[in-house]
């Protein structure tokens, strides 16, 4: 997270301020080499991905270890953005008994030595990375030296330790706390985990460590087995869990290290699975332990569990750490703070809603109790902070603003909003009928016209509402309607011209209205599905039999829960019926139309248990206990291979032709008003924060806007449509997958021109091939394609999904222009 962010620091001085020489300064040579690695355009986590101007000309990196050969003609480049990574090591004369280091000697290139050369310069901004590690050193003399025009420190532990205890910074701008980092979603739930009535009482130290070791190897062979369903359930890439387990010494570590590759330690299976991280190794050992380490994220590096000895500290960066196994002395917030940081880094980007994808578990049996007390302090890093508010916070009051289509005032339906809770955006519309019995008939007749929506085989859109067969047939009900309204009130007796009412109505409604038809899709025929033959894979089949339950809980929102990791149905006579059996509860698989297929996947998962067991009753009781989990393994599965025809295809079925525009409703700032859409924010960066009015063609009379490109898309949509809408939830009810569940995708904008709807969606250029992104274009797409060939029934105005990066959204494009550019063929 930190070296992103200096990414986005130094993109933002260099593109808005023209700064263009960066000093990146590094604690150690582990850190070096991954800020190296991180600030490379073909690394995988490259940080200005995404950035147009870097993509064009890249920033150029000169290290510690180049600069020497390359700096002199990257000098000369004087308007590139120039970035020097350097090691502490490098610029700090203490480490070298006093001698000066090789930055600080002549170069005959320079006339100067590259230190002297880089303190000359105008514009230098300093950036050092864990900035904690050298707060105390003399290289932070060296840092005055270079006389930077700006220093950004970036650390989680914003205090220096010394004789006297932590000292904390006294320069900190910005504090993003974790347990807020948790509420936000933005980490996993750390949980500590213990047995079930676990009583250490009579037993010696090393039982305890082995039974939590044991212990936090089954829980990760569970967890293994979640997270590949889960990948398969969602069609994810699949995401290898491993072990942590932090050792008191080397000697302890060689112990546990000799006990896992032993037999006796679930039967040997994590042998070539297990490496050991110390200090005890040097050359090409060390070489290779680091490799392993390093690659642990990948799922062809078979490493599942890693020991380590204090030597895990900043710069290793994991997203699939999942089970923390601490057997080393220490108090309890120690052991929080320093074990839960390895682990809180999420595999898919974010959370997910599956626990055992959202949660890290820490094994702490005997230091149960105390964690958990310690995570309840008010100090604690998981707790959340007590917020005070000012007077002048209490001014900053927040309102909802409700922004009712323009419909709905144009027919004096504008509804009353609570005093205090909301309030309603000023309508730009007028009421169209004066009187209060007009508009009484006008309401009528849009209620009516809303029924209508309901018959798409005799109006299939909006403009329909204009035909006199569709008014005659509106104005006898509405006449039904007004009648006894009439009669019962004093005033009304007057004749009014429901004729005239009901065509202005109609108008009203097609003006205001973009035919947006509700599709469903539906197969026809005989319906039938199965199977594609597939190699099943059973390397995540669990083996293990629990004994056990284990207990969990949530540091931070204190939920407890048992993990039963034994359990299972009745027991069978035939081991494949185990397998069958739990196949068979999926509301999805048909015993009788799929059976050869349930017993041919039964016998392979059968045959490799066998292979892994050689008690039959012990095959017995692995089948049964994991009865559950093994055919949520083998279904999901199943559905990346499944196939459905309908042998009269599939029709696509329109239940209404148009659809009625819903309220939009956002929070707001009472004290910041309503801005015009024309003008940016002073603070580009706050967009989200205001509300905008002012439009000419929007449907709605205020919106809210995400970001600046998509405000300039709406200045485009007001000058080059007809009319436009930012669609609110349920617009559309387009449903797309993802993550195992079914989101609804609302598109940000709908605009009609003279012979097209559009649905547009403005996008950061660097999230335009996100998974997500895509998969809703996918949906989208397909939606237009039916909802135009709906619209050709009717000779309507086709439908067009065009995806635009937020780069190519300028005040001189026209709509036509971008829809040309950017549009996405079905």
């Amino acid at each position: 997270g930190k070296t992103r962010l200096m990414g986005a620091f130094i993109a933002y001085l260099h593109l808005q301020h023209r700064i263009r020489n960066f000093f990146v300064l590094a604690p150690n040579l582990t850190i070096y080499n991954k800020l190296i690695g991180d600030f490379s355009p073909d690394h995988p986590k490259y940080v200005f991905k995404g950035v147009a101007e870097f993509a064009i000309e890249a920033p150029a990196i000169i290290t510690g270890d180049t600069y020497e050969s390359i700096a002199g003609p990257l000098l000369e480049q004087l308007h590139r953005c120039k970035i020097n990574i350097f090691n502490i090591s490098k610029i700090n004369s203490e480490v070298r008994g006093g001698k000066s280091p090789k930055i600080r000697k002549l170069s005959e290139y320079l006339g100067q030595s590259y230190f002297e050369y880089l303190a000359g310069l105008d514009d230098l901004v300093l950036l050092m990375d864990e900035s904690h590690r050298y707060r105390a050193s003399a290289g932070v003399r060296a840092l005055n030296e270079l006389k930077p025009i700006l220093g950004l420190e970036l650390t989680a532990t914003p205090f220096v330790e010394s004789t006297k205890g932590p000292t904390p910074f006294k320069n900190i701008i910005y504090d993003y706390a974790l347990g807020k980092a948790m509420e936000d979603g933005f980490v996993k739930e750390p949980a500590v985990v213990t047995r079930k009535d676990f009583n250490p009482t009579g037993m010696s130290k090393d039982d305890v460590e082995e039974m939590k070791l044991m212990d936090g190897v089954r829980l990760h062979e569970k967890v293994k087995v979640e997270l590949e369903t889960y990948a398969r359930e969602t069609g994810n890439e699949i995401v290898k869990p491993f072990v942590l387990v932090i050792a008191r010494d080397i000697s302890h570590a060689t112990q546990l290290l000799d006990l896992i590759q032993s037999d006796k330690f679930f039967e040997g299976r994590y042998k070539e699975k297990v490496i050991q991280v110390d200090s005890s190794r040097s050359g090409k050992k060390e070489d290779e332990m680091i490799e392993r380490l390093l690659k642990v994220e990948s799922r062809d590096e078979p490493t599942e569990i890693v020991i380590h000895v204090n030597m895990l500290k900043e710069g290793w960066d994991v997203t699939n750490l999942y089970t923390i196994v601490p057997l080393r002395a220490a108090n309890a917030r120690v052991l929080i703070e320093q074990s839960i940081g390895r682990g809180l880094r999420l595999p898919y980007g974010k959370r997910t809603g599956v626990e055992f994808v959202d949660t890290l578990n820490i094994i702490a049996h005997d230091k149960f109790q105390e964690v958990v007390d310690a995570a309840k302090d008010p100090e604690s890093p998981l707790h959340m902070k007590q917020i005070v508010l000012s007077d002048e916070d209490l001014d900053e009051a927040t309102v909802t603003v409700v922004s009712e289509p323009q419909l709905t005032s144009q027919l004096g339906l504008q509804k009353p909003t609570r005093a205090g809770s909301s309030v309603t955006a000023p309508a730009t519309a007028k009421t169209l009928f004066e009187t209060p019995i007009e508009q009484q008939a006008a309401q009528a007749a849009y209620r009516v016209i809303r029924r209508l929506e309901n018959n798409p085989e005799s109006v299939p859109s909006a403009s329909y509402l204009k035909k006199e067969k569709i008014q005659s047939q509106v104005r006898e009900e509405v006449a039904r309607m007004i009648k006894p309204l009439q009669a019962s009130l004093p005033g009304m007796e007057e004749e009014i011209d429901i004729r005239r009412i009901v065509a202005e109505t109609a108008q009203m409604v097609v003006d205001q209205t973009i035919d947006i038809p509700r599709i469903l899709v539906v197969p026809t025929g005989e319906v039938t599905n199965g199977y594609h033959p597939f190699e099943l894979e059973l390397g995540s089949v669990p083996i293990e039999i629990p004994t056990e339950t284990l207990w969990r809980q949530h540091l931070r929102t204190q939920k407890q829960e048992e993990l039963v990791v034994g359990g299972g149905g009745i027991e069978e006579k035939r081991l494949e019926d185990y397998v069958v059996s739990g196949l068979i509860d999926f509301d999805d698989v048909s015993y009788e139309d799929h059976s050869d297929l349930l017993y041919e996947l039964a016998g392979k998962v059968v045959a490799h248990v066998e292979s892994k067991l050689s008690d039959e009753k012990d095959v017995h009781k692995v089948l049964r206990y994991e009865q559950k989990t093994i055919a949520r393994l083998v279904h999901s599965q199943m559905q990346e291979h499944f196939w459905e025809k309908a042998s009269g295809g599939y029709r696509v079925k329109v239940y209404k032709g148009f659809t009625e525009l819903k309220p939009s409703a956002f929070t707001a700032r009472k004290s910041d008003g309503i801005m015009d859409f024309r003008t940016p924010p002073k603070k580009k960066s706050e967009i989200t924060r205001y509300v905008f009015d002012g439009f000419e063609r929007c449907l709605y009379p205020a919106l809210k806007f995400q970001s600046d490109p998509e405000r300039r898309m709406a200045v485009i949509l007001d000058r080059d449509s007809i009319k436009w809408f930012k669609p609110v939830k349920g617009q559309f009810q387009m449903f797309y997958p993802m993550g195992g569940k079914q989101p609804e995708y609302v598109p940000d904008f709908v605009a009609e021109t003279e012979d097209t709807i559009y649905m547009v969606e403005p996008k950061s250029s660097g999230k335009v091939s996100d998974s997500e992104v895509q998969a809703k274009r996918d949906v989208a797409v397909r939606w237009c394609a039916q909802a135009t060939d709906h619209a050709q029934t009717y000779d309507g105005k086709p439908w067009k999904y065009i995806l635009i990066p937020h780069d190519a959204i300028t005040d001189n494009m026209t709509l036509e222009g971008l829809a040309a550019k950017f549009e996405e063929l079905a």
